[in-house]
């Protein structure tokens, strides 16, 4: 395509737009940066386009979302949803649910993790470690619980 510039190093991309009412060519200009080392700072781009943006309070709110979101993970990972009595296909159908939501909000942690800022990869790992800390270890007797599985 004409007008684009597929290097790698090159994160600048132009390209045609339609004609404007006057009859000029209207093109928009991007510039893509995406780090692919850990870094540290405020100015990410987690999950969304533009969020949280440049702001102090955003990236702290971020970084809140991130932790709940990963600490929801251990919640639903170690609840019980099912209730005795309940019949064979609701709770597969339950289960099968609450693997869903489980998988999602593993995969926005992660995509979360993968914008490579110290800080959110910081309050993830916090996130787990506080939801497996306080779910799990009400599933069992302290100093007893059972092998983790995968």
């Amino acid at each position: 395509m004409d007008g684009m510039h597929h290097g790698m190093g090159d994160h600048n991309m132009s390209m045609p737009m339609p004609s404007n009412n006057n009859g000029t060519t209207v093109q928009m200009h991007h510039k893509m940066m995406m780090h692919m080392s850990f870094y540290w700072g405020k100015n990410a781009e987690i999950l969304f386009s533009g969020w949280p943006g440049t702001s102090t309070g955003m990236y702290v709110l971020s970084l809140i979302v991130v932790f709940l979101l990963s600490l929801l993970v251990e919640w639903i990972s170690h609840s019980k949803f099912i209730k005795k009595g309940s019949s064979h296909v609701s709770a597969g159908l339950l289960e099968t649910l609450m693997h869903t939501i489980r998988s999602g909000l593993s995969y926005l942690v992660m995509l979360a993790v993968m914008s490579f800022n110290g800080g959110v990869f910081i309050v993830a790992v916090a996130g787990h470690s506080v939801g497996f800390l306080v779910f799990r270890s009400r599933d069992e007797k302290p100093g007893h619980l059972p092998p983790i599985t995968c």
